[in-house]
């Protein structure tokens, strides 16, 4: 197995949700499941036994943090990715998962792999949402639905990375909730989208969508709302006529076994149910276990 870093960030600030703070619970039982419960150390830790895997877990801030500029608590934000970023500074050439909290989180991890991968790095946002507002155009003002749009280069200032990401190499998967300032983004800027008929009939379909943009390595982000909440309700914002978990990991299987993975993020998990729990113990490890195969 190629060695890997599980990266906790139990941020839940970038949500606008009342019971945001479940998702900082979700991250822990998220990394957990892929650590076989060996406790996440602060960053410049000393490494687990086990140096397969090793976790680490960013510090986030116990508070909801100021809005400014139209972004909610972008104090706490910017504090969680300047700590990300150092995490990440401390991962070497392992492959980082990255466990969530909210879609948020994804800042750092991304911008690191368009760093190490350039432009043959290709992003496959599974999702409900497009997360493609701005701090003008959310309608919540919360940053989970802005950090694609973010990553893309338009976004906060204080958030914005140094190199954006263009728009071929993002391929949107499983979509299906987009405000209009989005989609009006979304077609106008050219965003390759595949939906969810598409992908249940055949979950490679991904794979020539990712060549087609030039992809040599492809970082893999899943907000768990992609799902069926049919099959996985513990969401905060669950959209009917998701994929199946089966048509996921179909999806994720095809990418890792065709391009090498640059990072992998799981996200906006918010425990509800005990049975989505049993859900995700089938689900997470065999995902890190396709990607380590591919």
């Amino acid at each position: 197995m190629l060695p890997t870093v599980v990266l906790q960030v139990p941020q839940w600030q970038g949500s606008s949700v009342e019971d945001a703070r479940l998702l900082s619970l979700g991250a822990g039982r998220l990394a957990s499941l892929l650590t076989s419960g060996e406790p996440p150390a602060e960053p410049s830790a000393e490494p687990p036994t086990k140096p397969s895997v090793r976790a680490l877990r960013v510090p986030v801030p116990d508070t909801a943090g100021t809005e400014r500029d139209g972004v909610r608590a972008l104090d706490v934000l910017t504090t969680v990715a300047a700590r990300t970023r150092a995490a990440l500074g401390e991962c070497g050439t392992a492959t980082v998962v990255t466990v969530g909290g909210d879609c948020g989180v994804e800042m750092e991890p991304v911008s690191a792999a368009l760093k190490r991968h350039g432009d043959g790095l290709t992003v496959v946002w599974f999702d409900a949402h497009g997360d493609l507002n701005t701090p003008g155009s959310s309608p919540s003002h919360a940053f989970h639905g802005m950090v694609l749009r973010t990553l893309l280069g338009e976004g906060h200032p204080d958030l914005v990375p140094p190199r954006a990401l263009h728009p071929r190499q993002v391929v949107l998967a499983g979509v299906r909730a987009l405000d209009p300032a989005e989609l009006a983004y979304a077609t106008g800027a050219g965003l390759t989208r595949l939906t969810v008929p598409e992908l249940t009939a055949d979950p490679g379909v991904l794979v020539p969508a990712v060549a087609a943009a030039g992809g040599t390595a492809v970082y893999i982000h899943i907000d768990l709302d992609v799902l069926d909440p049919q099959e996985f309700g513990s969401l905060s914002y669950p959209e009917a006529g998701g994929l199946s978990v089966a048509a996921l990991r179909d999806a994720v299987r095809a990418l890792t076994a065709r391009f090498p993975l640059a990072g992998l993020g799981i996200t906006e998990y918010a425990p509800r149910r005990e049975e989505d729990e049993a859900v995700l113990a089938s689900l997470v490890p065999a995902l890190l276990a396709d990607a380590a195969a591919g």
